[in-house]
């Protein structure tokens, strides 16, 4: 068996279930570990946390740190625009642990989450996270929200609401910026070679597909230069 581990659960179907809500946004969360000493991490713990906790458990494995993507509350928890979801706080007390976030991120989930500095990691673009043997590499992504970050492991990219199969995360929420998303789509992840698989934030289109497959079939992809994209959004 591979070492790596990595399961996707999409809110309303592998956990929360019944929750009308979290189905309605169709969040993915992750778990990315290392299966030989049995650690993990959860990817934007949201909607059911002790359901997450649960997951892990029932595949050997004990939530050792969390990775937020960005800090809207379908991601980490808390509250904004008038509505709160269960998240990181509710981590803090059934599974203490640290969160690692971009720098330009954090003051953003100490907001909606109510968590304290000390609870935060915070990180620049290319820091890795190491669990267990495996290594989580972080990458700066802006455009949906200031700190948004990927995270990069072995052929994997589990993008948050940076890149979906079918779309892009939204740039007119507050610190959303079109022209950054634009240069992390044509820049800062166009390196990343055609194999690699995309794990997106929400099943928009979709819950996985080599970026050769996304390049080519996804619309904001095919935008070649920034006035057009500047009319798009």
């Amino acid at each position: 068996m591979a070492r790596l581990y990595l399961r996707q659960l999409l809110a309303g179907r592998d956990f929360a279930i019944g929750d009308a809500a979290a189905g309605q946004m169709q969040n993915f969360v992750y778990l990315i570990g290392d299966r030989d000493t049995g650690e993990c991490l959860v990817v934007d713990p949201a909607w059911d946390v002790r359901d997450l906790v649960r997951v892990a458990a029932a595949d050997d494995m004990t939530i050792t740190g969390a990775l937020a993507t960005h800090y809207h509350p379908d991601h980490v928890g808390g509250t904004m625009f008038g509505f709160t979801v269960e998240g990181l706080p509710t981590l803090m007390e059934v599974n203490p642990c640290k969160v690692h976030v971009h720098k330009l991120e954090a003051a953003g989930v100490q907001q909606v989450t109510g968590l304290s500095k000390s609870d935060l990691v915070l990180h620049d673009s290319a820091d890795v996270v190491k669990v267990g043997g495996v290594e989580v590499e972080l990458l700066h992504t802006p455009g949906h929200t200031p700190g948004s970050q990927c995270f990069r492991v072995k052929d994997a990219l589990v993008a948050g609401d940076t890149l979906f199969l079918q779309g892009c995360g939204r740039v007119d929420l507050p610190g959303g910026d079109p022209d950054e998303m634009y240069y992390t789509l044509t820049q800062r992840l166009a390196s990343l070679p055609d194999e690699t698989v995309l794990f997106p934030g929400h099943a928009y289109g979709g819950e996985h597909a080599p970026m050769g497959v996304v390049r080519r079939t996804n619309p904001y992809l095919q935008i070649k230069d920034i006035d057009t994209w500047r009319r798009h959004h």
